[in-house]
């Protein structure tokens, strides 16, 4: 695997081994910043694509304003998105995500902290695109609509307190699953700690309402580019009932883009008939 890069907003690289936030940093302290991602990859052509580059700047800057933290400088991010693209072996390493990354900075005071890092995507993530993904279905403890009215609880930003969505994927490793999707106290179907759920019913592609989750940047492009195909993708208030009765599901996220749900705490799923079709419409 090659090692990851680092690169600064004045579009310098960095050594990523090299001290570059202080150790009072609210970030590291209190997980008080943000954070988004994106696939970079070599396209067949052999030009270099960075994915919904432009949606993922502005996303940041939605997180951002819901901490209120500061405006990140979307032109410091750019430069530092052109340093890495750069410098990447694509040749070694032809698909990598980089993650722009904005925290409050020092507790004592001080400029924020903003930096982007670029990695290979893991083999894990390439894996889970071509061969699927068995779930486990795990509860949280609000409703999206009532996460919505709480602005205290971040809905809609992408934070650096991932922790526990790590412990939620950590757990169903333990389990022997690959991943999770989160069902709200009411048996609704959420979302997963890092992917949006979409089911096929009866060729009908239907999504949890994104109400007090994260908005889906790979759903928004499923959704553009599905009309094309003649489909169309309905928000829809879904329960485990649904997804175990689909003739099809996937998750969607921004580096492994797509992963077909081959079963749900066990229970066998069949893979979609319009499967092929979706991984073409997310240019998979």
């Amino acid at each position: 695997m090659s090692a990851p890069l680092l690169a600064l907003l004045d579009g310098t690289l960095a050594d990523v081994a090299a001290p570059l936030i202080r150790a009072d940093d609210l970030g590291v302290v209190r997980g008080d910043g943000v954070f988004d991602a994106t696939l970079a990859r070599r396209t067949a052509d052999g030009a270099v694509e960075v994915r919904d580059r432009e949606a993922h700047l502005e996303r940041l800057a939605r997180s951002a304003a819901i901490l209120q933290l500061p405006e990140p400088d979307r032109a410091g991010f750019g430069r530092a998105i052109d340093a890495l693209v750069a410098a990447w072996d694509f040749a070694a390493q032809p698909e990598a995500i980089i993650r722009l990354v904005l925290t409050r900075g020092p507790e004592s005071g001080g400029e924020p902290t903003a930096f982007a890092l670029m990695s290979p995507l893991s083999a894990a993530a390439l894996r889970e695109r071509e061969q699927g993904v068995a779930i486990t279905l795990l509860g949280r403890g609000h409703d999206g609509d009532e996460v919505a009215a709480m602005p205290w609880l971040l809905p809609g930003a992408k934070s650096l307190s991932y922790s526990i969505n790590m412990a939620a994927k950590r757990h169903a490793a333990q389990h022997g699953f690959d991943d999770v999707v989160f069902v709200a106290p009411s048996g609704q179907l959420l979302e997963g700690p890092t992917s949006t759920l979409v089911i096929d019913r009866g060729g009908r592609l239907l999504t949890p309402p994104q109400d007090g989750i994260l908005a889906s940047l790979t759903l928004e492009h499923l959704m553009r580019a599905a009309p094309a195909e003649g489909l169309e993708v309905v928000f829809e208030r879904l329960e485990p009932d649904d997804l175990r009765a689909a003739d099809g599901a996937w998750l969607l996220s921004s580096g492994r883009l797509v992963a077909a749900v081959t079963s749900v705490d066990g229970h066998a799923l069949p893979r979609s008939p319009l499967d092929g079709t979706v991984r073409r419409l997310l240019e998979v």
